[in-house]
């Protein structure tokens, strides 16, 4: 039955990914911004919903390594695995919002939460300061778009849905991420419990993995279609939205305490981070391509061996 359920989690996320980029790009027509800002807003929100619900529903069962190691794991694993993996199959250019805006925030956000932890626990005050730093985020980018795309003159194509019907495929492929990744993760961890490991690594892995695949499907479903602004905006923003969100509102809900070995996990999300920003430069002629790509996979293949072999 595990398996099904893996099986399962797996044809709905796909199909909710594909819808997810369809609503994704009407969107940005009816409101005359960027697809980037619609993959780093609304589609970023649309995939962290696994997210959300996995940290808040362990926080206030009382699991943190469960709360923090799924957005930490989540992270490292849509840099490492979902944008290396995109990366091999399409070659994905790097638009200069990436590098000016978008990284700096997703690496100050990142910095922030480790200034936060050291004191070994997250609490309700900062919960409120990431949830205002999320506010912001939103903002900027929705008016930075609208005045840069007014300057160039850009012409929206045609929507491909009405406003409504955008909306509410973007609300079904949201439910359909939700609930196809609530069974993938269900049916890994109870395979993974059988073989007795800890809490913190099955958040880590196979629970971040679970609730990473949104982003897998919806970025490489956008590179098959080329909409690949949406492919790496939706990366950098289910970080940012991670971090921020997620762990804001778990944060506000129940303070959460922050394990030594968790910090481990913490120092590879940022050190994949400063990697990612390395291989968007030079500014405004980068792009992530295979080998890029593959060097991104293979330093995930190598953080799942050394977690495990602690």
């Amino acid at each position: 039955m595990d398996y099904l359920y893996l099986l399962l989690g797996f044809i709905v996320l796909l199909i909710s990914g594909d819808l997810l980029i369809k609503s994704g790009v009407s969107l940005s027509s009816h409101f005359r911004v960027s697809t980037l800002v619609i993959g780093v807003t609304v589609v970023s929100l649309g995939t962290s919903a696994p997210e959300l619900v996995v940290s808040v529903g362990a926080a206030l069962k009382n699991h943190p390594d469960i709360a923090l190691g799924n957005v930490i794991g989540s992270n490292i694993s849509n840099i490492a695995l979902v944008l290396g993996l995109t990366a091999i199959i399409i070659t994905i250019p790097v638009g200069r919002s990436s590098v000016r805006f978008d990284w700096p925030f997703m690496m100050f956000a990142s910095l922030l939460f480790y200034l936060f932890v050291i004191n070994g626990k997250l609490s309700f005050p900062e919960g409120i300061i990431f949830l205002v730093l999320l506010g912001f985020f939103i903002f900027w980018s929705v008016r930075q778009s609208r005045l840069e795309l007014a300057k160039t003159g850009h012409i929206f194509a045609s929507a491909g849905y009405s406003l409504p019907v955008s909306v509410l495929i973007l609300l079904a492929s949201a439910a359909g991420l939700y609930f196809g990744a609530s069974w993938l993760v269900d049916g890994a961890e109870s395979i993974a419990m059988r073989f007795g490991v800890s809490e913190r690594v099955i958040a880590v892995t196979i629970i971040a993995f679970g609730t990473s695949v949104p982003e897998l499907a919806t970025s490489v479903i956008a590179a098959a279609k080329k909409q690949l602004d949406i492919s790496i905006g939706n990366i950098i923003g289910s970080n940012i939205f991670n971090i921020l969100g997620i762990l804001g509102v778990t944060s506000m809900i129940r303070s959460i305490p922050v394990s030594f070995e968790m910090r481990f996990d913490v120092y590879w999300m940022l050190a994949i981070s400063m990697l990612l920003f390395l291989f968007m430069l030079p500014y405004g002629k980068a792009a992530l391509n295979r080998w890029k790509g593959g060097v991104l996979l293979s330093i995930y293949i190598l953080y799942i061996f050394l977690v495990f072999r602690a």
